[in-house]
């Protein structure tokens, strides 16, 4: 018997939740990613609960509790309840009656095992009891200790169900799966079958689960396969993986923590923002970023104009794209231009310069400096000023 001794198990507030479930004579088990990312060392985020109480049953009972509950899913089977300032999603126990590749029909259940049935893959379908008892009805616990990602059941069934379970087996796999076994191989297959699919899923989900993927401590393994099985480009047309191993071996070199953006910027300059649905601040770093691994503007000054963060991502990049080593001076380059400070100012050249003229005096000082090495005094950038 294997049982979690976590302290999101044992606090008040999680065994408040599930006595108020037990008081009614309801089974309860947190389910899912915090079972799993506990069996792994891994951070636990969410805590998910499935039970075979119904939605309306969960509303009743935890308001009568005075628990705050929120319908959040409410026609799928899923109420948020508040234990104290925790949320805790309780899902009832569901079976699928029909999907679309999209989205599924489903009936409750009050039978574990169907509810189980459904999900994805083996690792996701572990359950743990109020005392952290592991509740494994399909051997995942085995898959969770080898690192192996693997369907539940039929693949091809698995993702006739939902199309975008294809990215989350490439998701899965970087993120939890053990190197040494690699892709599962049944799995990749009916990913690579039924890759037609992914047309059919929203770009929000599929940007979502891309960009998961591409937080993992290395998925360049991972999105190499999508390459080589036509997935990635049923996501990512143009796209070019090659860059990416040599851009996280980069990564490494400057301490740099897992970008999605960084690293999506270095799967091809050719690829269409269409494809995806980013946000305004992501598309702009995007853009900027792109505008950059191919320009010659000095380090130093990208630093003193974007920041230390972004100069060390065009560093990381550019070795990427050019398969040049990482000079060993970049960071001490980069801290000058990030703190260097233009000794003039707009009041240097006011009444005399107002509007378009003020700013365009500054522009100018500013590269003159800038060109300087960030060097040039204020005396001697006013003189050079006159002398332009």
């Amino acid at each position: 018997m294997t049982v979690l001794n976590e302290c999101w198990i044992e606090q008040p507030r999680s065994q408040a939740v599930f006595a108020v479930l037990k008081a009614a004579g309801h089974q309860a088990y947190f389910v899912g990613g915090c079972v799993r990312n506990a069996l792994l060392g891994a951070t636990v985020n969410d805590l998910d609960i499935a039970t075979d109480a119904r939605p309306d049953q969960v509303m009743r009972l935890f308001s009568d509790a005075d628990f705050k509950t929120i319908p959040t899913g409410y026609d799928h089977g899923t109420v948020t309840v508040l234990s104290g300032d925790t949320p805790f999603e309780i899902t009832t126990f569901r079976r699928d009656i029909q999907t679309d590749g999209r989205h599924a029909v489903v009936a409750y259940s009050t039978d574990l095992k169907e509810d189980a049935q459904r999900r994805d893959f083996t690792m996701n379908a572990l359950y743990a009891s109020a005392d952290g008892e592991i509740i494994d009805p399909l051997d995942g616990l085995s898959d969770v200790k080898a690192g192996y990602v693997k369907f539940i059941n039929d693949p091809s069934e698995r993702i006739r169900e939902d199309y975008l379970r294809i990215l989350r087996f490439f998701r899965f796999t970087a993120w939890y799966g053990s190197p040494s076994l690699g892709v599962d191989a049944e799995g990749l297959s009916a990913c690579a079958k039924l890759q037609d699919g992914l047309a059919e899923l929203s770009k929000e989900r599929v940007t979502s689960e891309l960009l998961k993927l591409l937080t993992a401590l290395d998925p360049a393994p991972c999105v190499a396969t999508m390459a080589q099985s036509g997935v990635l480009s049923k996501v990512l047309e143009m796209s070019d993986p090659k860059a990416l191993p040599l851009l996280i071996h980069n990564e490494s070199v400057l301490g740099l923590a897992p970008d999605a953006i960084r690293r999506l910027s270095a799967m091809g300059l050719l690829v269409s923002k269409q494809a995806l649905r980013l946000s305004n601040k992501q598309s702009k770093y995007l853009d900027t970023l792109r505008k950059n691994i191919q320009s010659d503007t000095p380090l130093a000054e990208l630093a003193y104009r974007f920041g230390a963060g972004f100069a060390k991502d065009i560093v990381v990049l550019r070795a990427a794209y050019f398969e040049h080593p990482i000079a060993g001076d970049v960071e001490a380059i980069i801290e000058s231009g990030a703190n260097a400070v233009c000794p003039l100012t707009a009041q240097e050249f006011m009444p005399e310069f107002q509007g378009k003229a003020l700013g365009e005096r500054l522009k100018t000082s500013e590269q003159i400096w800038i060109d300087s090495g960030f060097l040039m005094s204020r005396e001697a950038l006013l003189q050079a000023l006159d002398e332009n």
